[in-house]
């Protein structure tokens, strides 16, 4: 049995749940954390298993993801929880409510997809993950450090309007992940596809994009959100992929609105 992940938590009131990215940890939703406790929500930031203090898993697979977050709701003892995953805890997220539905009673997904470097049929997109871990890793190949890294990917990764002071965070948290949890997680992330899934998504669910957001395209986001029955898309003019560090502001009010709007009916049957 793997030891439960470690996680920061802010607040009382309904469990809000958030599942930072590949270059992340629980600091990457510090705003977002703060935020919701002073809204009257129990905010909850984990470190992935492999990151902070979080033990790593073996097999490092979505299915071993998902179990140590369903690991981490039961310890926090509630039936069910807002799910806000970002990137690749996006992806955590949607494999957690695909096996077990009855866990989540909203869904936030941000700069995320539901397969990564796969084509509609399934396929590989030419290679294009490979290509991607492959230029991930490199660096570090070459003898760089996860900070040097972070450095010189976090700017790229933002768009124009992003804060300084969120971008600071940013690389932080990316150059505190350790090198060999960040090679699984590459390797993992390239296995993930739920597309199928989406249209079983049955609890109200936000996607937030970012209009500069080259890792999650806007048009990927709203393909997502037009699949799941109860979704809806915002778009965060100005932003890139890490949009809840680069305008936490805009980001948290988004957040806060969905949290409080009545849930809404299923979209009718058109059929």
């Amino acid at each position: 049995m793997n030891a439960l992940p470690t996680f920061t938590t802010l607040g009382s009131g309904p469990t809000v749940l958030m599942l930072h990215g590949i270059g992340g940890g629980n600091r990457a939703f510090a705003p977002q954390v703060e935020t919701l406790a002073g809204a009257g929500y129990r905010a909850v930031a984990w470190d992935m298993p492999g990151y902070g203090r979080s033990a790593p898993i073996e097999p490092y697979t979505f299915k071993g993801l998902a179990q140590s977050a369903l690991d981490l709701i039961d310890a926090l003892r509630c039936d069910s929880v807002t799910l806000v995953g970002h990137s690749m805890g996006g992806m955590v997220a949607q494999e957690l409510i695909a096996r077990r539905p009855d866990r989540v009673n909203r869904l936030v997904l941000c700069g995320t997809s539901a397969a990564f470097g796969k084509r509609t049929d399934g396929r590989l997109a030419e290679g294009w993950a490979q290509q991607f871990v492959a230029q991930r890793t490199a660096p570090l190949d070459a003898g760089q450090t996860m900070e040097q890294m972070a450095q010189k990917l976090i700017p790229q990764m933002v768009g124009p309007g992003a804060l300084p002071e969120g971008l600071r965070l940013a690389e932080f948290c990316m150059g505190n992940v350790p090198p060999s949890t960040y090679r699984r997680a590459l390797d993992a992330l390239v296995t993930f596809d739920r597309q199928h899934a989406l249209a079983e998504i049955h609890v109200p669910t936000l996607l937030i994009g970012g209009e500069f957001d080259r890792v999650a395209a806007p048009s990927v986001m709203q393909m997502m959100a037009a699949t799941i029955p109860l979704a809806r898309y915002a778009e965060l003019a100005g932003m890139g992929h890490l949009m809840n560090l680069e305008a936490p502001e805009a980001f948290d009010q988004l957040l806060l609105d969905f949290l409080r709007e009545p849930a809404p009916t299923r979209r009718p049957d058109l059929h």
